[in-house]
């Protein structure tokens, strides 16, 4: 019996071990990772959502509404398909808000709509996109800026797609000298919006004016929003301003222009690419012989220029926008700013990725890209963000509503190179 009994209990340890060899070899259960969560994209039936942060009632409303109009015409004529914009089958949605150029306003309407989101198509202002960038930085979202201040392109998340306020500036000194038959013949003057777009201007004219050896004899800042430039102006003519810059709104450049007039103060005008709206060429609106001498320095495109894209915003226009809005350049950039953002996308849908960190990923991976012909190169992955360092000056044909080049494309002259000195030089 206990022979038996010990047989049983040998089988039963035998049994035991077994069955712990067997647990032992067994692998452990790996834990589920965690559902990648799409903020702004469906996969299954393909929609991306972009934000869009407008102006749609305050200061710079002018600019404003044709840049949410923008938007808008691409969203249809992606939705309508065979636009090349997205992959087929992918469609864009729009989540929009009227911050009315309100930097308060901007921050609490981003706070609304972020988880709604992939990217912000559309920060409208230089000062109501600044104060998002420590949330955009923690949500990872991206916010194209309707601004060509210097501080977007240094900042990761804000990505401009022109050359910057600074470089507009410097280019327009150069044609300034240019023009004049030297810097001798020049008294500069400057009137700058009380922000960091008036900064930009304020930075570059003077940067360019050192460069040339140009005075600068008046510098007069202006609020956003403000109505009487009597004052202003009063100032510039008693300083003997011969070539006054404008990093100005629209809303002001038309009051200014006006009160010069009035004043019998005729200097040259050189407005930054915010200073002008399209609306300026209808008589109605303001009238033309105020713009006798005032010319546009900037770096993009403009309405109905000959360009390899033009034509195919244009069709999209008159179908969805042509009833809304007149032409209007602004309604232009703001479609170029969103193929851009759009084009990222497609990158992001090529490398699998539909995540926030995705599209910044495929955002960094574009360079060389010239907006389908629509403007100069942008390179995106280098910081900061090379948008363009070639602007030129235009000026206003009213005849024809259109723009005649008085200066090309170029550098400014205080980015580039100094010269080698040469043997003659040293002598």
């Amino acid at each position: 019996m206990k022979q038996a009994n010990l047989t049983l209990g040998l089988a039963i340890l035998v049994a035991a071990a077994a069955g712990c060899e067997k647990k032992q070899a067994e692998p452990a259960a790996q834990p589920e990772k965690p559902a990648v969560v799409l903020k702004g994209v469906d996969a299954e039936k393909r929609i991306v959502t972009m934000g869009a942060l407008n102006d749609e009632s305050g200061p710079a409303a002018a600019i404003g509404k044709p840049y949410a109009l923008g938007k808008r015409i691409l969203m249809q004529q992606v939705n309508a398909g065979g636009s090349g914009v997205l992959p087929e089958g992918w469609t864009l949605q729009l989540v929009e808000r009227d911050h009315g150029y309100n930097p308060q306003r901007s921050v609490q309407l981003y706070n609304e709509i972020k988880e709604n989101m992939l990217m912000l198509g559309t920060s409208f202002g230089t000062p109501n996109t600044l104060p998002l960038r420590p949330m955009l930085e923690r949500d990872g979202v991206v916010a194209f800026p309707a601004s060509l201040s210097s501080k977007m392109a240094e900042f990761a998340y804000t990505p401009p797609i022109g050359p910057t306020y600074v470089v507009e500036t410097m280019r327009a000194m150069d044609w300034v000298v240019e023009t004049a038959g030297g810097a001798g013949n020049v008294k500069a003057a400057i009137v700058y919006q009380q922000d960091d777009y008036g900064a930009d201007g304020l930075e570059g004219w003077k940067k360019a004016a050192a460069h040339h050896g140009v005075e600068i004899v008046s510098s007069q800042e202006i609020a956003p929003g403000q109505s009487d430039f009597t004052a202003v102006l009063t100032a510039l003519k008693q300083a003997g301003a011969t070539h006054v810059l404008l990093t100005v709104l629209p809303s002001a450049t038309g009051p200014i222009l006006g009160t010069a007039a009035q004043l019998k103060f005729a200097p040259v005008w050189i407005g930054n690419a915010p200073a002008w709206i399209d609306r300026f060429f209808d008589t109605g609106v303001v009238p033309s012989a105020i713009f006798a001498n005032f010319y546009w320095a900037q770096g993009m495109a403009f309405w109905g220029e000959d360009l390899p894209g033009m034509a195919n915003f244009i069709s999209a226009y008159e179908i969805y926008g042509a009833s809304i809005l007149p032409p209007d350049t602004y309604i232009l950039l703001s479609y170029i700013q969103g193929a851009v953002a759009l084009h990222a996308f497609s990158k992001a849908i090529e490398a699998g990725d539909l995540t926030r960190a995705g599209y910044l990923k495929a955002l960094r991976s574009i360079s060389d890209y010239n907006l389908n012909g629509m403007g100069q190169p942008i390179d995106f992955s280098q910081m900061p963000y090379v948008v363009g360092t070639q602007t030129r000056v235009l000026k206003p044909d009213f005849a024809n509503r259109t723009w005649t080049t008085v200066a090309p494309y170029a550098t400014p002259l205080a980015m580039q190179p100094a010269a080698a000195p040469t043997t003659e030089d040293a002598q």
